[in-house]
């Protein structure tokens, strides 16, 4: 199934940043840019780095609404302010920035749409909280949302899989496109008792006529990757044989990560790996490949950087060498500075077989009602 794929990368995206003190670091970009090259994998045949471009504020209007771009604009010429409760400040060239977020999940869907390419990846990213009138969760704009709405407007598609593993329940894009038959939207997050926003419950399923098109999983603290790989792998391919979309976005934040800061969930680089593969498998067999990777949520530099080279070695599929190169790690230890992790892959520890099997069967039964409810 091996195909040409596409990294959707420059430094100029290292520019949409809210200071030193913020927990979305930009440098999560650089590191994984240049671990993917450090392994390799843009040497692979196949394999192309492409720049992004800036979305117009067309194509930004086609999810968000004129009031809120121009106060977007407004604050980006101060530099001050903020857009929502506090996490997602103002800055100069906020604007620009987010435009250029937003162009590069486009520039993905064109590269795959009219420029021959099966994959792309855009690691900048998947910022799936911004709503069509606000900011929120450090998301200026949603460009994952403006990719949907880019495809049916521009493309003409009648039928788009969404799905979003970040530990944050994608609010942005299910509320946007609630009632929207034309997007499958599936979201395995922390459950919101727990964490930010607070949304995406099981029984949130859509309203006619998109009803049983938005599929909640939310996941305990602690879910282990043989809970969640088990419950990815038995939904989600009945989910997309019966949607048949025409075209696949995975959101594949790296907080879900057991030993992110802003999160409480036990995975590991194993479930990146799952789940990349899966849906990979899913475009091949349902729409000709067509697959765009975003980056989304990520605050653990070590392991961000790592989930996602992992994500693009998958898209490409290509074997790499287990050990981290040095040259990496003393780039890594520059930037961070931290020790740098070794391998590719985590190390997995033994789990606390009492706790996982509460989870366990605590989210089988959540799978079984999503099966009656929907259907599959």
């Amino acid at each position: 199934m091996t195909g040409k794929s596409a990294l959707v990368y420059s430094e100029e995206l290292l520019k949409y940043d809210f200071g030193p003190f913020h927990p979305l670091k930009p440098e999560r970009l650089s590191l994984t840019f240049e671990l993917i090259k450090a392994l390799g994998l843009l040497d692979t045949s196949g394999s192309s780095l492409r720049s992004p471009r800036i979305a117009t504020l067309e194509e930004i209007l086609l999810f968000h609404t004129p009031s809120y771009v121009k106060q977007v604009q407004e604050a980006s010429k101060k530099g001050t302010g903020r857009f929502d409760l506090g996490d997602t400040p103002a800055f100069k060239g906020c604007y620009e920035v987010s435009c250029l977020v937003a162009g590069a999940t486009l520039k993905a869907i064109d590269l795959v749409m009219t420029d021959g390419f099966e994959h792309a990846f855009s690691p900048g990213g998947g910022l799936h909280h911004a709503h069509k009138d606000r900011a929120s969760g450090f998301c200026v704009f949603n460009d994952a949302a403006i990719g949907i709405a880019y495809l049916k407007n521009y493309y003409g598609l009648k039928r788009i899989m969404y799905v979003d593993v970040d530990a944050h329940h994608g609010d942005g894009v299910m509320y946007g496109f609630y009632k929207d038959p034309g997007l499958l939207d599936v979201d395995f997050h922390e459950d919101g008792h727990y964490l930010f926003p607070g949304t995406g419950q099981a029984t949130e399923i859509g309203e006619d006529p998109a009803k049983g098109l938005k599929i909640n999983l939310p996941l305990p603290p602690f879910t282990s990757d043989r809970t969640f790989i088990y419950a990815f792998n038995r939904l989600v391919p009945k989910l997309a044989a019966k949607f048949k979309p025409e075209f696949v976005i995975l959101q594949c934040g790296a907080d879900a990560h057991r030993e992110d800061g802003l999160a409480h969930l036990g995975l590991t680089t194993a479930t990146y790996e799952n789940v990349t593969s899966l849906i990979h498998e899913i475009a091949h067999r349902f729409c000709a490949g067509r697959l765009v990777a975003l980056g989304g949520g990520g605050y653990n530099l070590s392991n961000t950087s790592r989930c996602w080279s992992i994500v693009y070695s998958r898209l490409i599929e290509a074997k790499c060498a287990e050990d981290i190169p040095l040259a990496w790690k003393t780039y890594f230890e520059s930037i961070v500075k931290e020790k740098a992790p070794h391998t590719l892959h985590d190390i997995i520890t033994k789990l606390n077989e009492k706790k996982d099997r509460k989870v366990t069967s605590h989210i089988l039964n959540m799978v079984q009602q999503i099966e009656t409810t929907i259907g599959i």
